[in-house]
């Protein structure tokens, strides 16, 4: 008897185990389905609230149309900021004019390219009192803004469903700042899911695709503004850099992008990271432009806005400086060996530098084998992606991110067999996946700040060793094919090293992808001829007649110096094209 109860015991146990097991998994089940389906829900009020919004500003634009029939949109269009700015200072045209005319160009671009994530229909409201700010610098002009900016009563999603429904209480000062300014923020643009992906695709608002060809991507993660201005819908916009995010649709696009100094402007988004810094920043047609912005920007109401800012109007001496400078200039940084048409506009601006009486030094990046894992890889993943990982649970995971994310879900022990493994066949693939285990402890963090700090020093010196003004270097590109930027996410290593530096950088379009580049594309091996240079020319093939832009880079707070660098490259490349 004693023996039967034993086995009864066991056998309840057991069952009761199994009924355990099975009620816990139709649990997890049943909240995995609720949790799906309230992210579609969040996702169709997200598009609903787009839709809308860009249906009441066509009907804005056709009202406006038949109210004012000899608005000349046309010729509005073709103008430059400066002329733009020039002709609604003197009465010549008024903000209702310009600001239906852009928002007109924007529906067209936008249905083309699906760029916007909403048409910011204050705006409309904003023309009654802007007459108020007449004096400031940008009055009157229409500024798109990239969507993870904060914006007062609108969702800073980042392409992430768990943000959705949480709307601004107010403004982020750089948009208080335009507004006083005079400027007119009228349209939000695309990025990509969790902004860590130079693509531009979320599951919220879709794919934004390239200007200049709509097989390839606009990138990222401020790919809408890069869309949307390459167009012709904005001739003004701001986006934020953590990666190259500025300066890799800027390439992409065939516009002008500027990071500044990680610092010089408030920070305006809900993405922050310490090890390697953020920055937002203005993205335009021209130089000159980007220069307007900024000047705009660093005044006395910022300033007064946000503390941790420090107080450095715009220097236009240093802008509008003349004198001969000393540029050193990479074709390869050696981690990422460039596409042919990148190299080659690397090698005509230098030609085109040392005729106009420049001094041209060859310089090279400190140990990029070992910064791009050890310090940017593990700085921007210190917590083994875990916080990434957090913000996409409940809710699709994008197609350009899947491949990106994947690895991202491993645990620690497998990163590092998968690690081993890979070192003796491909060992910059190795070391990444090394990385990707983040820091592993609060002391660890403090030696990785210790790392950073002794890097940028180490850069420092040698910048100086080489006794060079700005730098000259390649930017990722062309504009990939699709599905390619979350493989090849180390690929982005001529723009990051710059956020890790906090060096102000920005990029401007020089030339375009010729038959020759691309028969030359066939013969690409790369730095370490492994998968990843593989993809990378897979990414960009295909690409005659996209657009070709270089990087140019100054030290901390010689913003102003990289900016007239930028306009010194952009007028030799314009005057050489006739």
């Amino acid at each position: 008897l004693e023996s039967f109860l034993l086995k009864m015991d066991n056998w309840t146990a057991a069952l009761l185990t199994g009924v355990a097991c099975i009620v816990g998994y139709l649990v997890v089940w049943v909240k995995k389905i609720n949790s799906l389906r309230q992210a579609e829900e969040k996702i169709k009020r997200a598009r609903n609230r787009r839709d809308e919004s860009l249906q009441r500003a066509e009907q804005a634009v056709l009202r406006y149309k038949q109210s004012h029939p000899t608005t000349d949109s046309a010729f509005i269009l073709t103008l430059s900021l400066s002329e733009l700015t020039q002709q609604l200072n003197e009465g010549l045209l008024r903000p209702e004019d310009v600001l239906y005319s852009y928002m007109e160009k924007t529906l067209a671009v936008n249905q083309k390219l699906n760029c916007c994530t909403e048409i910011l229909l204050e705006s409309l409201d904003q023309l009654t009192t802007v007459g108020s700010n007449k004096d400031g610098l940008l009055y009157g002009v229409p500024v798109s803004i990239k969507e993870n900016i904060t914006f007062k009563n609108h969702d800073c999603s980042c392409g992430v469903v768990i943000n959705l429904d949480q709307p601004a209480e107010k403004d982020s000062v750089l948009v208080q700042v335009l507004k006083k300014q005079g400027a007119i923020p009228f349209v939000r643009t695309n990025l990509p899911q969790a902004l860590l992906n130079y693509d531009c695709s979320n599951p919220i608002y879709g794919q934004t695709v390239n200007p200049h060809n709509p097989q390839k991507t606009s990138g990222g993660s401020s790919g809408g503004e890069g869309a949307l201005i390459g167009g012709g819908g904005s001739l003004l916009g701001i986006g934020t850099d953590i990666g190259g995010s500025i300066r890799i649709p800027a390439s992409f696009c065939g516009i002008c992008g500027f990071k500044p100094t990680a610092g010089r402007l408030s920070h305006c988004f809900i993405f922050r990271m310490k090890l390697v810094p953020s920055s937002p920043g203005p993205m335009a047609r021209d130089v000159d432009s980007l220069a307007l912005c900024m000047q705009a920007l660093l005044c006395d109401h910022m300033f007064s806005l946000d503390p941790t800012v420090p107080p450095l109007p715009f220097n236009m001496e240093i802008y509008r400086s003349s004198r001969p400078l000393r540029i050193g200039y990479l074709e390869s940084d050696g981690y990422t060996h460039p596409s042919p048409s990148m190299a080659r506009g690397v090698r005509e601006v230098k030609a085109l530098l040392e005729q106009a009486g420049h001094t041209l030094v060859p310089y090279c990046p400190l140990k990029m084998d070992q910064t791009i894992p050890e310090l940017l890889i593990k700085g921007v993943f210190a917590d083994g992606a875990t916080t990434l990982l957090q913000k996409l649970e409940g809710g699709p995971v994008d197609p350009c991110l899947e491949p990106q994310v994947f690895p991202y879900g491993f645990p620690k022990w497998l990163k590092k067999t998968i690690s081993f493994l890979l070192k003796p066949v491909f060992p910059r693939v190795s070391a990444n996946f090394d990385a990707l285990c983040g820091v592993g402890s609060v002391p660890e963090l403090w030696k990785q700040h210790a790392a950073v700090e002794d890097y940028i020093q180490e850069t420092r010196a040698h910048w100086r060793s080489c006794n060079i003004d700005v730098l000259l270097c390649p930017v990722t590109g062309p504009a990939y094919n699709f599905l390619y930027c979350g493989k090849l996410s180390t690929a982005v290593s001529y723009t990051i090293l710059y956020n890790l530096l906090t060096f102000p950088a920005g990029v401007v379009t020089v030339s375009t992808v010729t038959t020759k580049d691309e028969e030359e594309l066939k013969h690409y091996k790369g730095c370490y001829q492994d998968m990843w240079d593989k993809l990378f020319k897979e990414a960009v093939s295909g690409g005659e007649g996209l657009p070709v832009a270089v990087q140019c880079v100054a030290l901390p707070w010689q913003d102003e110096l990289c900016l007239r660098f930028m306009k010194e490259v952009e007028q030799l490349v314009k005057e050489s094209k006739k």
